[in-house]
């Protein structure tokens, strides 16, 4: 009896050995198809031409990356202050239909959809169908821009109108935005991005690969105004990225976009300014990029690739945050959203005394004050919107610098206060005088 449990006992080991065997075989067997299959990706099965603006074609070679990039087109829902479905702003906040009277944004602003959509939306928002826009609104929504540029000089381009220009007008977002055709190396195709870097005497030929997984979105995600009569696209950056440096420029360049229909003062719309913002904040001072979070680096096989479904963080906390942060995907999206819902608050006390300022302009216009006399309060009322707009109209509702955020909101609102409080002088100064301001000592 003894001897036959010691001959299965041997049986069984030998048998455990063989099957401990043949999986690590089977093992090192997959981990070399990975390693080669790394190797051997990409194949340069075509060669794309410098011209080809097609994603389809650069996806030929380059498939998981066009496979992931073509999922911008998918609508993943909304996050609590943003998503890809393209609900109504306007609806949401209504302050903003007064805040921008006058403007073409009072007419339509919308969240926007994937980036396989640029071209798509832009062609059919209300605002270019209501207001003539220039060809300059094209720089960020087409592939064609560099070589229409080319083919018709910057200068023409930029003031061409837009709708002069929309029926050669075919992608969106495409990889040769930010891809060299022959290396694949990241570069910089919007002349405006490489003008604004150079008036600040960096050396677009010496960024780090690093410094460009942001910069190639920086050529999008600005502020951003169209410069003197040809409507050049201009960054505002000479003085410096925060919007008190814009704020100078502004003046100093004495630039304004619209006037305002109620106020009457001289107002700047604001744009996207994700990368100024961003700036500011610790993930720009550590060092992190845009990509990093964005289109972080995803596991296909044995391949590390970069996930070209540009989106929100919050629809893939493991792969864009815990790469860095040691907390459970429950904490780290409760602080972000902790942060948003502050932001948001902020920018409805911003909103509020905002309209208060604008109200007590209107009542001091009814009692008779004019441009002169109510200076002070429309320049107070520029730069209070100014600021709110930076943070509105900006895509992470404060997340990319929730400090800076919060600080330009607080002044937003100050300065709205002084303008009401400014407004209000004025009117009982015209009713005192019966029309006329009342000097007082």
């Amino acid at each position: 009896m003894a001897q036959s449990r010691r001959i299965l006992l041997y049986v069984s080991l030998f048998a455990f050995a063989a099957i401990a065997t043949v999986g690590v075989a089977m093992l090192l067997l997959n981990i070399n198809d990975r390693k080669n299959e790394a190797a051997e990706y990409p194949l340069r099965v075509v060669e794309i031409a410098e011209n080809e603006l097609d994603p389809a074609v650069w996806g030929i070679n380059f498939p998981k990356h066009y496979d992931s990039f073509m999922r911008t087109q998918e609508n993943y829902g909304q996050t609590p202050y943003g998503g890809s479905d393209p609900y109504s702003k306007i609806e949401r906040y209504p302050a903003m239909q007064r805040l921008w009277a006058g403007y073409a944004f009072a007419i339509a602003h919308d969240e926007e959809r994937g980036h396989f959509y640029a071209q798509i939306d832009q062609e059919n928002t209300e605002r270019v169908k209501v207001v003539s826009q220039p060809g300059a609104c094209a720089n960020c929504h087409a592939a064609e821009t560099p070589q229409l540029i080319e083919a018709m000089s910057w200068e023409t381009f930029n003031k061409t109108p837009y709708n002069d220009l929309k029926d050669d007008l075919h992608f969106g977002s495409s990889c040769a935005d930010c891809h060299d055709p022959d290396t694949m190396a990241l570069r910089i195709t919007r002349p405006a991005l490489r003008n604004a870097l150079e008036r600040q005497g960096k050396d677009v030929g010496a960024l780090s690969r690093q410094e460009m997984r942001t910069l190639v979105c920086a050529q999008c995600h600005v502020e951003y105004y169209f410069q003197g009569e040809n409507k050049l696209l201009t960054f505002p950056w000479d003085n410096g990225l925060n919007i008190d440096d814009i704020e100078t420029y502004y003046k100093e360049a004495g630039f304004t976009d619209w006037t305002h229909k109620e106020s009457g003062a001289p107002m700047i719309k604001i744009q996207h300014p994700e990368y100024e913002l961003y700036s500011t904040g610790i993930h720009a001072a550590s060092g992190v990029a845009c990509a990093d979070c964005h289109m972080p680096y995803v596991r296909d096989g044995g391949m590390k690739i970069s996930d070209h479904w540009l989106r929100s963080p919050l629809m893939q906390i493991n792969q864009s945050c815990q790469t860095c942060h040691n907390q459970s995907e429950e904490e780290l999206t409760e602080r972000i959203i902790s942060i948003q819902n502050k932001t948001a608050e902020l920018l409805r006390l911003s909103e509020d005394a905002l309209l208060d300022a604008i109200d007590a302009i209107v009542a001091a216009r009814a009692a008779g004050a004019d441009d002169t006399v109510l200076a002070e309060a429309l320049e107070l009322h520029r730069n209070a919107q100014m600021r709110w707009d930076f943070v509105s109209s900006e895509n992470s509702t404060g997340f990319h610098s929730p400090q800076e955020a919060a600080r330009v909101l607080g002044v937003s609102i100050d300065l709205a206060r002084q303008a009401q409080i400014k407004a209000i002088e004025v009117q009982q100064q015209m009713v005192a005088g019966g029309g006329a301001v009342v000097q007082t000592d």
